[in-house]
């Protein structure tokens, strides 16, 4: 039997979060978190190999895929994707449910698993350890350049325009673990047609390096609420 899969749409004060689900909402929760820049499109391949009795939802975060952008002036920090999680799951009425989450998901899974330890069963985390601590004598400058090109990028022109192939080119570029194929399915949801070609569709200012600067005893104190099942997978060649 086929996965039934549907577009789902949740309201937040800037306009809507976007999401994609396979399965019948009767069936045991997960949620799915993608990565840095990319969007809900990254589990397209994965989860029709999965068992068929979960709901797995996957989020595009504020600024990736589908959903709506911050408004001007406003900055994407990660921790503020915690938030969007928890717009989410209440407006899906979950109480308790797993988490599988990719690359920069995996630290906002673990970090949501830590701030709401009886919500999570299972954190399952793909290219992940659920934390990216950065060492206490880089936070000054990790902040110093995330603001000072936050600036510079508030003065960018409109996106830029591709053709459909220099967009799958341009992705390729970025991604060296990607194929033409699994590039193709990350820009069906991250790119939308315009005049002349497509642009991508998420907002510029996602791309600056927006990772919350904890240092390790940071994020090692934050992990002792965890009370889920911790899952690591790592890739070791190309992903699905």
């Amino acid at each position: 039997m086929a996965f039934l899969l549907k577009e789902l749409r949740f309201k937040v004060p800037w306009g809507h979060l976007a999401a994609k689900a396979w399965g019948s909402s009767e069936g045991r929760p997960i949620l799915c978190l993608h990565g840095w820049l990319d969007n809900a499109n990254t589990f397209d391949r994965l989860i029709p190999l999965l068992p068929q009795d979960y709901y797995y939802v996957a989020l595009d975060f504020s600024g990736h895929g589908q959903s709506s952008h911050l408004p001007n002036g406003m900055r994407y920090q990660h921790l503020d994707y915690v938030t969007d999680v928890h717009r989410v799951i209440t407006s899906l009425g979950w109480q308790r449910f797993s988490i599988m989450a990719h690359s920069m998901g995996g630290v906002v899974g673990g970090v949501f698993a830590s701030v709401f330890p009886e919500a999570v069963h299972h954190l399952i985390l793909l290219d992940s350890y659920g934390f990216f601590p950065v060492h206490s004598n880089l936070l000054i400058n990790h902040l110093k350049k995330a603001i000072v090109h936050y600036t510079r990028l508030e003065g960018a022109n409109g996106a830029k325009v591709y053709t459909p192939e220099g967009a799958i080119q341009r992705l390729l570029d970025g991604n060296p673990s990607l194929t033409s194929d699994t590039a193709k399915v990350l820009l069906q949801r991250g790119t939308k047609p315009v005049d002349g070609g497509v642009v991508f569709s998420r907002d510029i200012r996602v791309t600056l390096n927006n990772s919350a600067p904890l240092s390790l005893e940071q994020c090692l104190q934050i992990m002792k609420s965890m009370q889920s099942n911790v899952h690591v997978i790592l890739a070791f060649s190309r992903l699905l």
